[in-house]
């Protein structure tokens, strides 16, 4: 079993290969619908997502996807179920399992994320519908006196918990921790927070017996907050975020794949660019959700007639970021496109 987790999680990130984040929650996926004026209903958001699961070519640079419980139950418009679909072309599909976060007990301004209540029963059944890996996001926040250490320490249990429960039924735990850049903090803040975040993790992971090799970590990259005066540079953010992973994060990972975090596109693209030039020990990859889709569902605005654009601008995006996997992405490259 432990050899199949490590096999699985490396093929997911193999061939600078990356994930598609396309597990968002009802009330996430209606904010984005809302955003082109388009209605959330089952319907759309089924086209929608098949009409991104379907792109031609896109098995070249992603190797796995994400799924909502909605999602892993429903069908191409040929039938063919979603999890079936991506299988055949060779892309590992994948669930999200926790059930949100929520306000954290006698922690004010911080959450914990809740979901373990039955795991082992839905885990099982997630394997039938053709899961291989599963995805469990805590949620970290900066602010006056916090992330406390009660907080981390909530968090990553619930994620060595959760990892446990993956592995015992033959998935591969993807453990997102997410530090999040909401605040108007420097990126030193993020740093330490971040640093904080990965010692606990691991530490209960470690102590959960958790098998290091078949698992993927879904961390923030280290930058500044969204609100401070001063912005990183992509170098910048480069050297903190290995600095940060070096210290903090064990060699035999199989793999780390970044969260956008709510960064542009391009933002994205171009900081994991950055951060694969300087490398470390592990793949450095991607799953993201809307730094892959911003595009796809502009393109597509609702229009079953615009589906060729919409799977056009996924795969570009796909392409790009699986060129900043492998540290060779340009700013050229992209202008090159826009011009065309």
């Amino acid at each position: 079993m432990a050899a199949e987790l490590d096999e699985t999680a490396r093929a997911i990130v193999a061939d600078h290969k990356g994930i598609l984040a396309a597990d968002e929650s009802a009330g996430t996926i209606k904010k984005r619908f809302d955003s082109i004026g388009v209605e959330s209903t089952e319907e759309t958001r089924r086209f929608y997502r098949g009409m991104l699961f379907t792109t031609p070519g896109t098995e070249e640079h992603i190797g796995g996807v994400i799924l909502y419980d909605e999602t892993i139950r429903q069908s191409a418009d040929d039938g063919t179920p979603f999890p079936e679909g991506l299988a055949a072309k060779g892309i590992i599909p994948g669930i999200k399992v926790d059930t949100g976060a929520h306000d954290l007990a006698g922690f004010p301004g911080e959450k914990v994320t809740e979901g373990l209540d039955g795991l082992r029963g839905r885990l099982h059944e997630y394997v039938g519908l053709g899961a291989r890996f599963a995805k469990w996001r805590a949620v970290i926040t900066i602010g006056e006196g916090i992330p406390t250490d009660g907080c981390v320490r909530a968090n990553a249990h619930a994620l060595a918990r959760y990892a446990a429960l993956c592995q015992e039924a033959g998935l591969v735990p993807i453990v997102e921790p997410e530090v999040l850049m909401d605040a108007d903090n420097s990126i030193e803040v993020c740093h330490d927070a971040t640093a904080r975040t990965l010692h606990t993790t691991f530490d209960e992971l470690d102590s959960t017996g958790v098998d290091l090799e078949g698992i993927l970590l879904k961390p923030n990259m280290v930058i500044s907050g969204k609100g401070s005066p001063v912005q990183a540079s992509a170098e910048e953010i480069a050297e903190q975020t290995i600095d940060c992973f070096v210290r903090h994060v064990p060699a035999a990972l199989a793999g780390i794949v970044f969260l956008s975090g709510g960064q542009s596109e391009v933002q994205a693209t171009e900081n994991l660019n950055a951060i694969n030039q300087v490398g470390g020990p592990w793949p450095l990859s991607f799953s993201y959700g809307r730094a892959l889709q911003a595009s796809a569902l502009a393109a597509w605005g609702g229009d079953p007639a615009n589906a060729d654009a919409g799977q056009a601008a996924y795969a570009h995006r796909a392409r790009m970021n699986a060129l900043a996997v492998a540290g060779e992405w340009s700013a050229e490259l992209e202008e090159a496109v826009t011009a065309s």
